[in-house]
């Protein structure tokens, strides 16, 4: 049984919310998968070890219409490369005509998809009863990142994990800046955090920002402060993986982080915490003063409305 799956969204996080529906897939069809994604979902990163994924193939398609998969060439570049593969079933999380045309012409017999031009819909809901509806069986929401567990043991040896600090990843990022607590909030958070217990932090964002992450590195706790800015993806699955907690925005590092069976505490401020808050056990939510995790969502542009004192308590209250 040869299976794709076609996962076309580009967050990192999108991505972790997705595995639990691949990995059930696999197990119902004792199939390892093949994955169609976009590049910057990190799959191949995220998936390395992951024994359900067997290979990924990465949808090149680009804002400027250049990529290998763009246009009706690029179509059909994707259909050959797709038929060659001579896949028997495939499941598709989106209503793109393009897709289910993609999924006719290379040949394959058994389409799974999304109602067709589907646009607006709840992520994680609508995975679920997709995923429930063709295999008859119930799917857990709660995805797991798969690590192997020498490199675990590794990162805790290499980056010196003290059992009497506690480690803290910070996740300052995020996909714009209406999504985002204020990076000095975050250092006064860290400093209040070292008076009350020995702590290191962990500084979870990308190669865009780097301007945030010199904040944190001019402080007074920069030597207390591990830097994601040079690290990989797939290099930080192991370093977060060691710690007790993550704090920080709705971003991809929040759903890596959930994954990997940390506690959570994720401030939401202008995303939707139906979608992206309630998945996992691991994850407690923070919404802005005056909003409930019913009415955040996109548009609540609450920022400045998040209590830091409530993400103080809530933090100490996890960590202890």
């Amino acid at each position: 049984m040869k299976v794709l799956v076609i996962q076309q969204r580009m967050g990192i996080g999108d991505m972790v919310i997705f595995l639990p529906y691949i990995h059930a897939i696999s197990k119902k069809y004792r199939a390892t998968i093949t994955v169609l994604a976009k590049k910057n979902s990190k799959v191949d990163e995220l998936c390395e070890s992951d024994k359900h994924i067997k290979e990924i193939i990465f949808l090149d398609r680009d804002k400027n219409n250049k990529g290998r998969h763009d246009g009706i060439f690029g179509f059909f570049n994707l259909v050959k490369e797709i038929k060659e593969k001579k896949f028997d079933k495939v499941f598709i999380f989106n209503g793109s005509l393009r897709f289910k045309l993609l999924g006719k012409i290379a040949g394959i017999k058994e389409i799974h998809q999304y109602p067709l031009f589907r646009k607006k819909d709840n992520i994680v809901t609508s995975a679920k009863t997709f995923t429930e509806y063709y295999i008859k069986e119930n799917v857990s929401t709660e995805p797991k990142l798969v690590l192997d567990k020498e490199l675990v043991y590794a990162s805790k040896e290499k980056y010196g994990f003290d059992k009497k600090q506690k480690h803290i990843c910070i996740g300052f990022s995020a996909s714009g800046p209406t999504k985002r607590w204020d990076v000095e909030k975050y250092i006064n958070l860290a400093k209040e955090l070292k008076k009350r217990m020995p702590c290191k932090f962990y500084l979870a964002g990308g190669k865009n920002d780097e301007i945030l992450f010199a904040k944190f590195l001019n402080s007074s706790i920069a030597s207390d402060c591990m830097s994601f800015k040079d690290v990989s993806i797939k290099d930080s699955l192991s370093i977060i993986k060691n710690c007790d907690i993550y704090v920080g925005n709705d971003t991809g590092w929040l759903h890596i982080s959930s994954a990997l069976n940390l506690k959570c505490l994720a401030l939401f401020m202008d995303s939707p915490v139906l979608a992206y808050g309630k998945y996992s056990k691991n994850i407690s939510t923070i919404t802005p003063e005056g909003e409930t995790d019913e009415t955040t969502t996109h548009g609540t542009l609450g920022k400045n409305k998040i209590n830091f004192e409530e993400v103080l308590k809530k933090t100490l209250s996890i960590l202890n």
